[in-house]
């Protein structure tokens, strides 16, 4: 299928999704990242990476339209059967960079933990401005700063982390306009860098996810209320297409 050659990252399963953090154990996180993406998620949205749908899921209430995509087989199966019968929803496979096979048009490109899996960043956000309306919006989350770079990040097959500056570089060269642009998760960041980078751990341990969630998680959404991290375990970025 167009585009799987140039995105680097093992099958998935129902024990092996790295997009969001999953179950019980990290539900402020999931929080976290709706309350952060849905300001900005007009009435239109495409999804790229979606798993198995339960970030998706959540926008329905306010979206007229939704496409569901993920290049993994089993994702696709699992979004079918979960969206099965929903006129207002469609599932896509599909890899990046590719001619996206969209129809009509979207509002707004959500794309979580995913542009980092991709060689050819620049591309893949040109593929998805090609699908999205004038002066929509692509959302686009990834893992921060190469200095927290661990086994982890090899496991799951990133291509790289970013800065503000790196993923600025990359979404200008794709012809967008910047709109947000910062680091985010500031305690998320630290906890990231002794638990991986000091303490060799080489995937994030279900107990400790939980003690993350439940104190780490509260304290960086005040902290970043009050200020702008200098760093974060997270980029986010919303660009706009011109």
């Amino acid at each position: 299928m167009s585009g799987y050659d140039r995105v680097v990252q093992p099958a998935a399963g129902d024990e092996a999704l790295e997009n969001h953090l999953g179950g019980d154990e990290a539900r402020n996180y999931r929080q976290y990242e709706f309350d952060m993406v849905s300001p900005h998620v007009g009435k239109s949205m495409l999804e790229i990476g979606s798993g198995l749908g339960h970030f998706a899921e959540q926008f329905l209430p306010r979206l007229d339209r939704l496409v569901v995509s993920d290049f993994d087989p089993y994702c696709v199966e699992r979004l079918g059967e979960r969206f099965a019968g929903r006129d207002d929803i469609d599932v896509l496979q599909f890899g990046l960079p590719t001619e996206i096979p969209l129809k009509d048009k979207v509002d707004t490109v959500v794309m979580m933990n995913v542009l980092e899996h991709i060689e050819d960043d620049v591309e893949a956000l040109r593929s998805l401005a090609r699908v999205t309306l004038p002066d929509g919006r692509i959302i686009i989350w990834v893992p921060g700063y190469m200095q927290l770079y661990g086994d982890f990040d090899r496991k799951v097959g990133h291509v790289t982390r970013y800065t503000p500056a790196t993923l600025g570089k990359t979404v200008t060269e794709a012809g967008l306009r910047i709109e947000v642009l910062k680091p985010i998760n500031f305690l998320g960041g630290i906890a990231w860098w002794l638990a991986v980078r000091r303490g060799g751990v080489g995937y994030p341990d279900p107990r400790l996810v939980k003690i993350y969630d439940r104190t780490v998680v509260p304290a960086t959404r005040l902290i970043e209320r009050l200020i702008r991290p200098p760093f974060g375990q997270t980029v986010f970025c919303v660009a706009r297409v011109v």
